[in-house]
């Protein structure tokens, strides 16, 4: 079974060039192993080089990753190397850096946690890798005065990376976070997730001609179990079961259709799968590969055993 890099820039006219990348939240899932990795990390992959762990074949398929890890820990310049250099061979292939939680959710920082977040970035971005910053602001996170502040505060911290902002609940959906996201030369997240409560909207915007959108699933069941049962020790399956779904053909060309006027206006989108358990995101991300760009593109036999139905996309 041989594997090829595959370029996945997509272009989708002569006149109109966004650079759009596609991915998932995350690469280092147990539960991928069939679904899409062959093998454990420590095996050997059938690719050229004869050898490769997780993220070499990974970004063989994919252009660009959300890093999440960088959420829960500081990483260290030792693992981002690793990052920079398993991705060496390609052209543009991209990691996004979600902002550690002491930011966006315990408020508590210092100069030193700061110092750390930008030495990560720092590295990516010398080395041409870096797509951005994400600031992840939890449910709670509603449009007031202080917030506002609040992401003004986080905006000066890092006002030499592009960063995008995202936010929960319903009350940020109006034109005056728009305008503010337009004013500090933020990046607004567009997010779909279940209807529940005071839940944000799927909305796609563009803002400064650039536009990020998260793909959380639409398991309502067990979202709302997820929220009843935070801050409680769970599982990694428990932890994980809101975000267990897979969009079917049909929510992805709902989702196409509403992205595909916007590419007119913009230079660059990030389009992130967030649904990651069991390998769902992996193959909603091949699917809409297949609706932007219009043509077959490469899937691992993997993959195409456990989601048969993308062999009507797929090249092999």
């Amino acid at each position: 079974m041989k594997f090829r890099v595959v370029c996945v820039v997509r272009v989708l006219s002569k006149k109109i060039m966004p650079k759009i990348y596609i991915g998932t939240a995350g690469w280092s899932y147990q539960d991928w192993i069939g679904s899409f990795y062959p093998k454990k990390q420590s095996g050997e992959f059938d690719l050229p080089d004869g050898k490769a762990g997780w993220l070499q074949f990974y970004s063989h398929y994919f252009n660009c990753v959300e890093v999440n890890t960088t959420y829960y820990a500081y990483t260290s310049d030792k693992v981002v190397n690793a990052w920079i250099r398993k991705t060496s061979d390609l052209e543009d292939f991209t990691f996004t850096i979600k902002l550690h939680q002491d930011f966006t959710h315990v408020k508590n920082y210092d100069k030193q946690k700061i110092k750390a977040v930008i030495y990560v970035l720092d590295l990516l971005r010398k080395a041409e890798r870096l797509g951005g910053l994400l600031i992840q602001f939890p449910y709670s996170f509603s449009f007031s005065d202080s917030n506002i502040n609040y992401v003004k505060e986080l905006r000066e911290i890092f006002q030499n990376f592009d960063c995008f902002i995202e936010v929960r609940h319903k009350s940020w959906n109006n034109k005056n976070s728009f305008d503010l996201f337009e004013q500090l030369d933020l990046v607004y997240t567009t997010i779909d997730q279940p209807q529940i409560g005071e839940a944000i909207p799927f909305n796609p915007a563009v803002t400064k001609n650039k536009a990020y959108v998260r793909l959380h699933g639409r398991n309502a069941e067990a979202w709302k179990n997820s929220v009843n049962n935070y801050g409680k020790k769970q599982t990694y399956e428990e932890q994980s079961g809101r975000y267990n779904y897979l969009y079917s053909h049909s929510e992805l060309i709902e989702i196409e259709q509403l992205l595909e006027p916007l590419l007119k206006s913009m230079k660059k989108i990030f389009i992130i799968f967030n649904n990651h358990p069991r390998g769902n995101a992996v193959a909603n991300a091949f699917q809409l590969i297949n609706l932007l760009e219009k043509r077959r593109i490469e899937i691992p036999r993997t993959t195409l055993t456990a989601y048969p139905q993308l062999s009507e996309i797929s090249l092999c």
